[in-house]
């Protein structure tokens, strides 16, 4: 018998990054739009989840999409991309690295593991690309994204400036080795 949860590598289509707007726009809403002004959530949301930016996105060599879906439902997806360099030192030669740069799940899902078997299918991949660790921006203010980074062993690493809309953010760098 099949699980009705599959997570599966985004085709690089353009109903795929139809979707990937949708859900784009919905969890990074249901995520912060609670403690941010709506213009600057209005601004970056424009920026960053059209249809068309998704498809730039997805057909980048670089990036990979991890899709879940319970009954074929899109609830929650990771965007990763391969050979980061946030978190390293400009002057060093720097380890292969693997960056979660999304991670988001729908609200109703929160809560209910589906966001640590996507994390587990992340590390998955760095592994599989032979990376030696893996890293992240959270805005420092996300305290329920931090626990749960911290959980899988993440380490603050540094920190980064995140822009959205005219509200310029801190961002705390994690990084994890694999």
């Amino acid at each position: 018998m099949s699980s009705p949860l599959t997570i599966t590598l985004a085709k690089r289509t353009a109903d795929v990054a139809a979707q990937l707007a949708a859900i784009g726009r919905q969890t990074f809403l249901e995520t912060f739009a609670a403690e941010n002004q709506p213009a600057d959530m209005a601004a970056y949301l424009e920026a960053n989840f059209s249809p068309e930016k998704q498809l730039a996105e997805l057909q980048d060599a670089d990036t990979v999409f991890l899709l879940a879906r319970m009954n074929q439902q899109l609830v929650g997806y990771a965007k990763l991309r391969l050979h980061s360099r946030l978190g390293s030192h400009p002057d060093k030669v720097s380890e292969e690295r693997l960056e979660i740069e999304r991670l988001y799940v729908q609200e109703d899902w929160i809560g209910t593991g589906l966001g640590a078997t996507m994390m587990r299918r992340a590390l998955e991949e760095g592994r599989q690309s032979h990376c030696r660790a893996v890293v992240l921006g959270v805005w420092e203010k996300n305290v329920r994204a931090l626990e749960f980074y911290r959980r899988f062993g993440f380490k603050v690493i540094g920190e980064h400036k995140f822009v959205l809309g005219t509200d310029v953010q801190n961002d705390l760098i994690l990084r994890k080795g694999l």
